[in-house]
């Protein structure tokens, strides 16, 4: 499942260029029975199952184990309960040498896991998937892109949507050739070669997409802030 989007565009060309080593460890490879058992029916009732402690210890562990880190490695568990994924943690998490992220499962892991071995709960979205499995390819994307020279030129990063130094602003709209299209004229602003109203224009239509689409990001700004043009 994760050879796919781990193995092609950005993420695949920097682990071809060795700017970040990935491995993927199979739960089932630390079962405490022949059987290859790695889930069990919840104590007390209820539907579902529930991931084990043991091979969950024992993988984290492994991985451990195997790290040329001095540092025990980070170990993030995506989990619907843990705390919503950002950018800006994103980046701080870019900037650790070892990461773990263990992949919830069924109907949750074993609380004695967390307890033992679990740094932080991350979640992705409020909704609810089958696995942790594509949430973990998310946070790997999202972590990746930012190490230095990842992107080839690492002031990509700087100017996104959530990135640092963007004030927290939707980026706005972008255009490229040809200028007219279908009846729609890129801006004429956009054709001036006047750069730093080009700037002030972004800007403007930054603000506007996020009061349009994300008005939460706009909490912090202050009353003042403008998106006249």
């Amino acid at each position: 499942m994760f050879d796919g989007p781990l193995g092609t565009s950005i993420v695949g060309r920097a682990r071809m260029s060795k700017k970040v080593k990935i491995d993927i460890v199979q739960l089932r490879d630390f079962a405490t029975d022949e059987r290859g058992t790695v889930d069990e029916p919840p104590f007390g009732g209820g539907a579902g199952m529930v991931l084990q402690a043991a091979p969950l210890v024992k993988a984290v562990d492994s991985v451990a184990d195997s790290s040329n880190s001095n540092t025990k490695p980070h170990v993030i568990l995506m989990s619907a309960q843990g705390a919503p994924f950002t950018h800006h943690r994103a980046q701080q998490l870019s900037e650790l040498p070892d990461i773990t992220l263990v992949c919830g499962h069924y109907e949750g892991v074993d609380e004695r896991f967390i307890e033992l071995r679990v740094d932080e709960e991350v979640s992705i979205g409020d909704f609810v998937m089958t696995g942790g499995e594509i949430p973990a390819m998310a946070l790997t994307d999202a972590i990746v892109r930012l190490i230095p020279g990842v992107l080839g030129d690492d002031d990509s990063s700087k100017h996104e949507s959530f990135a640092p130094g963007s004030d927290a602003l939707l980026e706005g709209p972008v255009y490229t050739r040809p200028a007219k299209f279908q009846g729609k004229k890129v801006p004429e602003i956009l054709l001036s070669g006047n750069h730093a109203k080009i700037e002030a224009w972004r800007r403007t239509q930054a603000l506007k997409r996020t009061e349009e689409r994300r008005p939460d990001l706009l909490s912090d700004w202050p009353a003042s802030g403008s998106t006249e043009d």
